[in-house]
């Protein structure tokens, strides 16, 4: 039975907190955790971020997509010191509107659609929410630049950046990456019973890498997001998160990724994986294994 639409937006609502939550409560290397912080963010800001995003996706369904995301990030900055979310509310937010979208269909296929009718419009509202969360490495770019008044669609857009960066990418291809890797991986990793911190740092960590973490790439450069891949590859190849020898080499990489100045933080990486995290559980994934 389809529940009413009033309890259903609340559902995915509180399954985008959830998300957050999780996200950022596990332990993964080079990001805020419960057991550390950056200079200017804590763990706490971003359960506030969490808690803040709330109402703004209840309302997904019954707003346009741009004004979902606006209303997000504009909710955030009320609670948080500093850009937090930005990344991963432009993941859930499509997906909160998919999930509410009327009709048939799976989640994948009501999302293809949700970014097929992206507007102008939900450029614009977009642009809007990453220049408020002035988010690092931002850079230019020679067509539809940020800083600038888009004049083609939110999707269209983003095709523009898919080089450049992985959110962009999913928005392009339709959440490839989170369909056809991430959040299959998180359930494999639930139906071996780890728990959601242990899966959720595997799939941070299988996302590393599989591929340069973008944010790096436009900080850095490619090399040292390379090496950073490179690095995430040699600690799944010791085990990862299920063995000892595995947990020694996440902590060491994670000691590796902390400077001053955070300039290391794969921050795109744990953006896709809260999007995983966020898809597994609007397809049922909580209350155990799916």
């Amino acid at each position: 039975m389809t529940p009413p639409p009033a309890r259903q937006a609340a559902d995915v609502a509180a399954a985008a907190q959830l998300a957050c939550l999780l996200e950022a409560s596990a332990p993964k290397p080079g990001n805020v955790s419960p057991f550390a912080s950056f200079r200017d963010t804590t763990y706490e800001d971003f359960l506030a971020s969490a808690a803040a995003i709330g109402p703004a996706l209840a309302l997904a369904g019954e707003r346009s997509l741009g004004t979902t995301i606006r209303a997000a990030v504009e909710a955030t900055a009320r609670w948080a010191p500093s850009n937090t979310n930005l990344g991963l509310v432009l993941l859930l937010a499509p997906l909160a509107r998919a999930q509410l979208r009327p009709g048939p269909g799976t989640l994948r296929a009501r999302l293809a659609a949700t970014l097929a009718d992206t507007t102008v419009a939900d450029a614009r509202d977009a642009y809007v929410a990453i220049r408020s969360a002035a988010p690092g490495g931002l850079g230019r770019a020679s067509e539809q630049d940020v800083a600038g008044t888009p004049t083609t669609t939110l999707r269209d857009a983003m095709a523009l950046a898919r080089d450049r960066d992985a959110i962009a990418r999913e928005y392009s291809t339709d959440f490839a990456t989170t369909f056809d890797m991430s959040a299959p991986g998180l359930r494999r990793a639930l139906s071996d019973r780890l728990a959601w911190r242990d899966a959720v740092v595997e799939i941070y960590l299988t996302l590393l890498a599989a591929s340069p973490d973008t944010l790096i790439a436009r900080k850095l450069g490619t090399d040292a997001s390379v090496t950073v891949q490179r690095r995430a590859r040699a600690v799944l190849d010791a085990g990862g998160v299920r063995t000892p020898a595995g947990r020694d080499a996440t902590a060491a990489l994670d000691r590796e990724l902390r400077d001053e100045a955070n300039t290391l933080n794969p921050g795109t990486t744990a953006d896709l994986t809260g999007a995983a995290i966020y898809v597994v559980l609007l397809e049922g994934g909580w209350r155990g294994p799916p």
